[in-house]
């Protein structure tokens, strides 16, 4: 099969375009259609709510703290002003996943043009980054910076597909401009996979302009994360550094504390896309005759565009480059463990758990139509496969979707009692807005749920040094147990602190309210202003 360089521009009917990106948003909304709040959902719109109206839970210890996606807040944080948390998520997100939508199947017709593909590689895509993830990294969900910086860097590599590289590097900066490692890991990806380009590329020089543009672009996301150490003592810097890599964000940041068969997964995803890669490579390279079109006798569009799926395959190679230089980084820690979380923090794994997903899904679909000529038949078994694996994955979704299902940030509660507590704070009248309360370590919605303060929690780490070091002695000292008990390092409840030691750290922090567990037999025998099933509330005072 002989395959041109440079394919001819596609023609198909006007309305099937809006059609696919139709069908693609759906696949999407499918996948990322949790209720709201999502994981990440209190804790990002949380500080963007903050930014553009700081009495909503003013004096909160984290949304008081340094913010770091000053674009993202900027851009999206004043839809709060005009609507309520859960429609600002909602508009948040059905946006993102539009312009994923658009963004993806501009990047499968660069990879594949022909119809009707982008849905099927969308889907695979999809079902890849959910199922082979390494280290926890996602594109589909919940509204956050990363999600707009995400549509940028598909953007970029359909780019990088065409062989635009001006147009590469202004929409990774613009993606950077967004989130500043999403953006900036994928400038590296693409320099490897111009690098690997020889022959194929443009020189440096005529770059150069693209390259200063797109790194002007960048800066309003690279100053907020370089200031973030800035006026820390040294000493805090390093240990704000292990904490956040090593106690708080291991579950992305270090390799040792992955579990082993999320690496295993990993790997078999590594070694499904080199083997589609290599196939589709040889396909290209096998001599046939063209095909030729009956409409317009002319040579047909070709399966890929050859370069351009080699490009592809050097910015993945450039992901997966960057996720063992972390891995060696992981592997120093034996020896120098400030050093390592130092370098730790900017997310070496995070790229490559989209761009293999995202090589694999356009590969193996390029592959399934490059065989149609060729081996029909191998070509027809592989396309049930692909529809098959697809419609598992998004069947899956849609058929739990109807389901009534917890929020998941709400997946360390029991939701319903949980709800009803924070429905009756903000409802009783008898406590103000301006309260704060001390809560339960793993609770993430109470902010979203009651507009109250709370002193701190697992989930809403800082991002400066000097705040994440004074969360983590908060953390301590309020749920921490002994340190000569490693297997149980936190307490299960507020209340194994007692009625005195709870009122002296309310005392501490200024907090004038707890939220905990109910246990009508436990250490605290004060009556509760509000009880259900599985929590209570208190005023300090009232503790004895």
């Amino acid at each position: 099969m002989s395959i041109p360089t440079s394919p001819p521009r596609p023609r198909w009917p006007a309305w099937q375009t809006p059609v696919e990106i139709a069908l693609v948003f759906a696949v999407f909304f499918l996948q990322g259609a949790w209720p709201v709040p999502d994981v990440n959902e209190p804790y990002y719109l949380g500080k963007a709510i903050h930014f553009w109206n700081p009495d909503w839970v003013g004096e909160d210890f984290f949304l008081d703290s340094a913010d770091t996606h000053w674009v993202f807040n900027i851009i999206f944080g004043w839809v709060s002003l005009v609507l309520p948390p859960t429609a600002m998520a909602w508009s948040g997100r059905l946006v993102t996943w539009a312009l994923l939508a658009w963004a993806w199947r501009r990047l499968s017709v660069a990879m594949l043009p022909r119809p009707w593909y982008a849905v099927l590689s969308a889907a695979l895509f999809a079902g890849a980054t959910d199922w082979f993830h390494m280290a926890g990294e996602w594109v589909i969900g919940g509204v956050e910076a990363k999600g707009f910086a995400y549509v940028l860097v598909l953007l970029g590599l359909e780019a990088l597909v065409q062989g635009r590289w001006s147009r590469v590097w202004w929409w990774l900066g613009g993606a950077s401009f967004f989130h500043v490692l999403v953006g900036g890991w994928s400038v590296v990806a693409a320099a490897v996979a111009w690098l690997g380009s020889a022959g194929d590329r443009p020189p440096l020089r005529s770059m150069v302009p693209a390259l200063l543009g797109g790194g002007l672009l960048s800066l309003p996301g690279v100053i907020p994360a370089a200031r973030l150490d800035w006026g820390a003592p040294p000493e805090h810097v390093a240990a704000a550094h292990e904490i956040y890599v090593f106690q708080r964000l291991s579950h992305h940041l270090d390799l040792g504390q992955f579990p082993a068969h999320y690496v295993v997964r990993f790997a078999a995803m590594v070694v499904a896309f080199g083997l589609l890669a290599r196939m589709v490579r040889a396909l290209e390279e096998r001599p046939g005759e063209d095909q030729v079109d009956p409409n317009r006798q002319t040579p047909a569009t070709p399966s890929t565009a050859a370069p351009g799926h080699r490009r592809l395959v050097g910015f993945v190679i450039g992901a997966l480059a960057i996720a063992l230089a972390g891995a060696a980084i992981n592997v120093s820690a034996e020896w120098n463990r400030p050093w390592a979380a130092g370098l730790l923090r900017f997310y070496w794994y995070r790229l490559s758990d989209v761009a293999v997903p995202l090589g694999a899904a356009l590969h193996g679909v390029a592959l399934i139509h490059g065989l149609g000529t060729s081996r029909p038949r191998a070509a027809r078994a592989a396309l049930a496969a692909a529809v098959l694996l697809a419609a598992l994955h998004v069947g899956q979704y849609a058929w739990r979707r109807p389901r009534p299902t917890p929020p998941r940030a709400d997946q360390w509660v029991s939701y319903v009692s949980w709800k009803l507590a924070c429905d009756w704070i903000v409802r009783s009248g008898e406590i103000p807005a301006q309260a704060r309360f001390l809560t339960p370590r793993q609770s993430q919605s109470f902010k979203w749920y009651t507009g109250r303060s709370e002193v701190v929690t697992w989930k809403d780490i800082p991002q400066d040094a000097a705040s994440i070091v004074q969360w983590w002695r908060r953390l301590r000292e309020i749920h921490g147990t002994s340190r000569r008990d490693p297997g149980r390092p936190w307490r299960k409840s507020l209340v194994e602190l007692g009625p005195a030691r709870l009122k002296r750290l309310a005392q501490k922090y200024g907090a004038q309210y707890v939220l905990t567990e109910y246990q009508p037999k436990g250490r605290i025998k004060a009556k509760p202003m509000y009880h259900n099933r599985w929590y209570a509330v208190y005023r300090v005072q009232d503790l004895q």
